[in-house]
Formats: C-alpha cells, structure tokens, sequence
C-alpha cells in the first residue's frame, strides 16, 4: 500500500511545479523596482504638496501683514485727518454738538479698523498648512496621540 503524496515507486509526489530560482529572484526584484518606484513617486507628490502649501503659506503671510498695515495706517492718520476733517463739518453744517461729531467719526474708523484686522486674520489662517498637515496624518506623521487632532474633514476651512 502506497502512502498519500508518494508514487507506486516510493518517490515523493511533486504538487507544485518548482520555480527556477534565477525566476524567482527576478519577479522579486521586479517587485522591489516597482515598489521603490511607487515610494519616490510619492515622495515627490509629497514634495510638491509640501512646496505648494509653503508658497501659499509665504504668500498669505505678504498679504496678511499688508492688511494689517492697511489697518494700522488707515486707523491711526487717516482716522485722525477724517476725524478733524468730519467733526469740523458736523460742527460747521449739521450744529451737532461736538461729542456727537467726535462719536460718530471714531465710530467709523473703528469700523474701517474691524473690517482690516478681520482680512488679515482670515489670511493668516492659510499660513497653517492645513493640507500637508493632512497628509502627513495619513500617512501616521506629525500627529500627537495626547492632543486632540482636527480631523480631515473639519480642517479650519469655513
């Protein structure tokens, strides 16, 4: 009686077709090139994520510190030059008092001032990196487990 797996001679059945090593070998580093291949491709999309984002960091960063020289300008000598210019005429043509005048004109650089600081603000947001700071937390980088993360979907973005 033959053994399961053994011809009648007594030599061990071959089940599976042996691979020629030489073969072997080169499916492995075929699959070693493709996988190295597809590594530098990210890394490169990475890259270009990560200087798009620093492009845009550094441009919002300029525009950011122009609005907030805009507010500092315009609140400061032109609130004072429209100060003098509009309580003189509220004094002059509409006989307001001069508190009221003096109220009314501060009123408005206050507001000119507001809109300003909330424009450099709202640049200031994109000097974040929100989207490399995305990436890098799916790829398991950069992430505090002890800190609350935003997550992907709620960014910062409004």
């Amino acid at each position: 009686m033959q053994a399961q797996g053994q011809t009648p001679d007594g030599a061990p059945e071959k089940t599976e077709p042996a691979l020629d090593i030489l073969e072997a070998f080169r499916r492995v580093g075929e699959g070693s090139k493709a996988s190295l291949a597809s590594t530098f491709a990210s890394v490169r999309a990475l890259r270009a994520l990560v200087l798009a984002d620093i492009a845009l960091a550094r441009s919002a960063l300029g525009r950011s510190v122009a609005f907030t020289a805009i507010a500092v300008v315009f609140g400061a000598v032109g609130g004072l030059l429209l100060m003098a210019a509009l309580v003189a005429a509220l004094v002059t043509y509409l006989k307001l008092s001069w508190w009221l005048s003096l109220l009314l004109v501060g009123l408005f650089c206050l507001a000119a001032t507001a809109f300003s600081a909330w424009r450099a603000l709202a640049y200031f947001e994109h000097t974040q990196m929100h989207a490399t700071r995305r990436q890098l937390a799916k790829m398991g980088l950069g992430t505090d487990e002890g800190k609350n993360t935003p997550s992907a979907a709620d960014d910062g973005h409004n």
